[in-house]
């Protein structure tokens, strides 16, 4: 056994049916993990399972609900008979100027990419403290440190997620339960095609600022997922981690 196999555990991919979630699903599956993915999109779930392996299993849940969200992390314990990994991916994105966002826009932002985190969080804490341990993974975003126009409550949640995780691990060390972010660049998805359409030269401007000099994809996130997940970890928590091509670096 290395220290990234992951053979014998059980993790929950938040908005796993698809994009980052998908990939680092993918990548947990590969090192050894049993795999649940909770999201709302029945038809979008079965297919990515396809890619899972036989252990994976789906979930179906808005995760925005605090009851769904809490029964998602219950259901994946009990069908998969353990919880050891939780990541919290699900997320959404409205675009739009700061004065055009009504306050319903605004609170399904925060409750879907904030609140459904801290709600998995909370209802998967007594199943990893009954493991011994686990692991907790919040995804944040570039967002998390840059500001932009036209994405404010995006970037509220994301930042929100920052100070959650270090909230969490400080809380939680004590159980040997470790909490990491992680904040993705501009990675190709469905979500970020979307972007490049409602957002002029979006493209051209991410790969002038990228150091790699390309758009990331699901499977760069792969790594990252299995590393925070080990015990190769053990001794990392409260951190947030870009996986972005060098797009943070450049001044």
């Amino acid at each position: 056994m290395t220290a990234f196999d992951l053979s014998g555990k059980a993790a929950l991919v938040t908005g796993g049916n698809g994009g980052i979630g998908l990939g680092m699903a993918q990548g947990l599956a590969a090192a050894g993990a049993a795999v649940a993915i909770a999201g709302r999109d029945e038809a979008k779930s079965s297919a990515a399972l396809k890619s899972l392996g036989r252990k994976a299993i789906g979930v179906h849940a808005d995760l925005s609900d605090e009851k769904a969200c809490r029964a998602a992390v219950d259901e994946a314990a009990d069908k998969l008979g353990r919880l050891d990994i939780l990541v919290n991916n699900a997320g959404i994105n409205i675009r739009k100027a700061p004065q055009d966002y009504t306050l319903e826009e605004w609170r399904l932002v925060l409750d879907t990419n904030l609140t459904s985190a801290f709600v998995a969080s909370q209802a998967a804490y007594p199943h990893l403290k009954r493991r011994g341990g686990g692991k907790i993974i919040n995804i944040g975003s570039m967002m998390s440190l840059f500001g932009a126009s036209f994405v404010a409550p995006y970037g509220a949640s994301k930042g929100g997620i920052v100070q959650l995780t270090r909230a969490l691990a400080c809380a939680w060390a004590k159980d040997n339960i470790q909490v990491n972010a992680v904040l993705p660049g501009w990675i190709d998805t469905a979500l970020t095609r979307r972007a490049r359409k409602e957002v002029a030269g979006l493209h051209e401007r991410v790969l002038a600022r990228t150091p790699a000099a390309r758009w990331g994809t699901p499977d760069d996130l792969a790594g990252i997922a299995v590393f925070l997940s080990s015990s190769a970890s053990d001794f990392v928590t409260g951190t947030a981690i870009p996986v972005d091509g060098g797009y943070a670096s450049q001044g």
